[in-house]
């Protein structure tokens, strides 16, 4: 086979990019065959072991496939179709994918050149990449059944609680070997519908979106560092794909490897538990449950979030992070940070100004016991900061994507009917987040940590002329007052 060429680079919005290498063309069909052979060595080899690891698992696989693919391209050679060492390499690649990874989605995870996926039935594959543009991908299966089977058998291999896709469960919520997040329907839609979000900075740290992806600046990164230090509860607020599980992801990676804490979340995405042993996060997760409903709605098995909240209050821990606040559970995540410190979580909300308005919407939809007013005042008791993420897409005018924190609000308390709140850090000149303020209500807690807020004073006394300390210029098509 000839060798395929390299990809010319392509100058767009200022940066490099390089168009992905062309894809080996696969039979699926002979790694269904030679995954099947492997798979039967693999059980004659194994058959009087026990205790045997994943790793050594797949790395016998990995052996075993190697020799399998080896005379599988012997015996070609001999028909006269002889395969040429890139096809065999991509023929184990897919059969191991198939066995321990996300099989024929495999490659499309792979791709550093694809951010997030849109599949309708087998056949329909549309692939987003970091430039905004989108292109029409290969099929990830040769039926609707066999893509329904494909993703059955992932979710029971690879979810660390049980998943299950079936007509008693068309919906399926899980997080994929690399990070990504993919949610399937089922039954619901004429054909099978898969989103697979890919987290690009999945492993950032607090200081990579400060020095490396321009998120936050010094300032900013030096007041959460240690508002967090100091047990600040933080809610982090934007719309969707604006960074909010990045950001959370980033503070939660710098707590303290020695410090307990919990992650609640409805299908795990925040990773802050691995690798595993190498911290001491309590990583729970909601269980879908399955059978009849009961007379409450759910069932048998079932635990969701809201389920799951209290317990969290006797494990002897500090902080309780919750992935993500879209439902039922943001009145235990109010009250549980109306008795804890260092508690945080993220929630869906338009504009910084809407938050609290986002926080009653989630919470009436509690019961009839639970109204705006009480929701208000369990809010501003038991929030300190909102920060929000703000995203700024101008890909489709010929710019480029950035994602940004605007705001960073401190909650006082309420105050007769209304919450107080004082904007510490704002939108400067370009949108980013510039300080405004000092903070009052955790003032005191600041400093018991080493951080004196007065530090601000110079930008905010600069006025018009306070532009923070992002060292990196914004650059976007539309001008902004």
């Amino acid at each position: 086979m000839p060798q395929q060429p390299e990809p010319e680079p392509v100058r767009h919005n200022g940066h490099t990019h390089f168009p992905p290498p062309a894809k080996l063309p696969l039979d699926y069909s002979v790694v269904r065959l030679l995954q099947n052979r492997v798979t039967d060595a693999l059980t004659n080899l194994l058959a009087d072991s026990a205790n045997v690891t994943p790793s050594y698992r797949r790395e016998l696989a990995q052996r075993v496939g190697r020799e399998i693919v080896a005379d599988y391209s012997r015996a070609m050679a001999h028909a006269g179709q002889p395969v040429s060492p890139a096809q065999e390499n991509a023929l184990l690649d897919a059969v191991v994918a198939g066995m321990f990874g996300a099989g024929r989605l495999q490659r499309l995870l792979d791709d550093p050149h694809i951010t997030n996926v849109h599949i309708i039935g087998c056949d329909q594959v549309l692939l987003h990449h970091p430039d905004g543009s989108r292109s029409i991908g290969d099929p990830v299966a040769d039926s609707d059944d066999e893509l329904i089977s494909m993703l059955q058998v992932l979710a029971m291999r690879v979810a660390a609680t049980e998943r299950q896709l079936s007509e008693s469960n068309p919906e399926l919520d899980m997080q994929l070997p690399d990070g990504s997040r993919m949610t399937v329907l089922y039954k619901v839609s004429p054909r099978p519908v898969v989103y697979i979000r890919k987290h690009t900075l999945f492993n950032a740290s607090l200081e990579e979106l400060r020095d490396r992806w321009g998120m936050i600046d010094h300032l900013l990164y030096r007041f959460l560092a240690k508002a967090l230090e100091s047990g600040a509860n933080i809610m982090i607020a934007g719309l969707a794909a604006s960074g909010k599980t990045t950001l959370l992801r980033a503070l939660g990676r710098t707590i303290p490897a020695a410090e307990p804490y919990i992650t609640l979340e409805e299908s795990r995405e925040l990773g802050l538990h691995e690798p595993v042993g190498a911290n001491w996060v309590i990583s729970l997760e909601a269980l879908q449950g399955h059978g009849e409903y009961d007379a409450n709605g759910k069932r048998r098995g079932e635990k969701t979030l809201h389920d799951m909240m209290p317990i969290t209050q006797r494990l002897g821990v500090r902080r309780v992070i919750v992935g993500e606040t879209r439902g039922r559970e943001i009145v235990p995540m109010l009250r549980a940070m109306t008795v804890s410190r260092g508690a945080m979580c993220t929630i869906h909300a338009r504009q910084a100004r809407e938050v609290m308005d986002s926080i009653v919407q989630l919470a009436c939809s509690y019961g009839n016991d639970i109204g705006a007013d009480q929701a208000l005042r369990m809010a501003a008791q038991g929030i300190d900061l909102i920060v929000y993420t703000a995203v700024v897409d101008e890909r489709a005018i010929g710019g480029g994507e950035h994602r940004f924190v605007s705001h960073v609000i401190e909650v006082g308390g309420m105050r007769e009917d209304r919450v107080v709140t004082t904007t510490i850090f704002g939108p400067g000149p370009d949108g980013r987040a510039v300080p405004k303020h000092l903070p009052e209500r955790i003032r005191d807690d600041l400093m018991d940590v080493g951080y004196d807020p007065r530090e601000l004073v110079a930008y905010i006394e600069a006025g018009a002329n306070n532009r923070g300390a992002w060292t990196r210029e914004l650059h976007t098509k539309r001008v902004r007052k």
